[in-house]
């Protein structure tokens, strides 16, 4: 039986790969600040015994090694890491001030970076793993006003094919899936901020994206599980878009 651990998991695409996972038969460990919203997955999930967990705030790398000791306590081991946490201010690269520079950082990269510390000296001993790293079409550029997002995208990228390089000798994979424009929960409220509505939303998106029309949280989640499996125990140093084919 395998363990899926999630940098994130009560909301958007996370909570489709929490739930595909347990439909597996996984266990699952998620994270993030809402206690509220990880007891209502737990509760509807009628699997209580193969869920875990942590409440953090991912702005500070305290709790990052008691989320990674916790887990191995509970399911003794972890057999995929899915980095998909993660926020998107919006600021271009003049108008960024230092609080959201290292809120955007802090949360994007520093966080997965370590526990990605603690996760990979596991997969060492147990001789094996699968890293997913959620990444953005922001990843090459980025749009003018999400320059900071763009940075930690464009890192992310580096670091999975770091450890696809020099990890695939214990067996380690490592992959980046390059996720589009999806209404998730964060997409929508953001867009509420700006006075933009759902339908006005995927109206906009309609005529940007290539195949007509937004992501949805599921979209994502068969190539997530394909990576999570034994399927692709041969696949590393990888990236796969599912953008519907929109680049930026």
């Amino acid at each position: 039986m395998k363990t899926v651990m999630l940098l994130g998991g009560t909301k958007g695409v996370g909570k489709e790969i929490l739930k595909a996972s347990l439909k597996k038969g996984y266990n699952v460990a998620f994270c993030g600040r809402d206690t509220d919203d990880a007891q209502k997955i737990i509760e509807s999930s009628n699997n209580e015994d193969k869920l875990y967990f942590h409440k953090i705030d991912l702005t500070s790398i305290d709790g990052i090694e008691d989320y990674y000791k916790e887990t191995i306590k509970r399911f003794k081991k972890i057999d995929a890491l899915i980095i998909y946490a993660g926020i998107t201010p919006v600021a271009s690269l003049i108008d960024t001030d230092e609080d959201t520079y290292d809120k955007v950082f802090n949360v994007n990269l520093k966080a997965p970076y370590f526990l990605l510390k603690h996760v990979l000296r596991s997969m060492i001993e147990q001789k094996g793993g699968s890293v997913v790293f959620f990444g953005s079409a922001h990843m090459d550029y980025g749009q003018e006003d999400r320059t900071a997002y763009a940075l930690t995208k464009g890192t992310l990228y580096t670091l999975s094919t770091h450890i696809a390089h020099h990890y695939a000798k214990y067996g380690i994979r490592s992959n980046y899936l390059v996720m589009g424009w999806t209404n998730t929960e964060g997409e929508l409220q953001l867009r509420e901020q700006e006075g933009i509505s759902e339908e006005q939303l995927k109206s906009e998106a309609s005529e940007i994206i290539p195949m007509g029309r937004m992501l949805t949280p599921n979209d994502p989640i068969p190539a997530v599980m394909y990576f999570i499996s034994d399927d692709s125990a041969m696949t590393t140093g990888s990236i796969m878009r599912v953008t519907g084919g929109e680049f930026i």
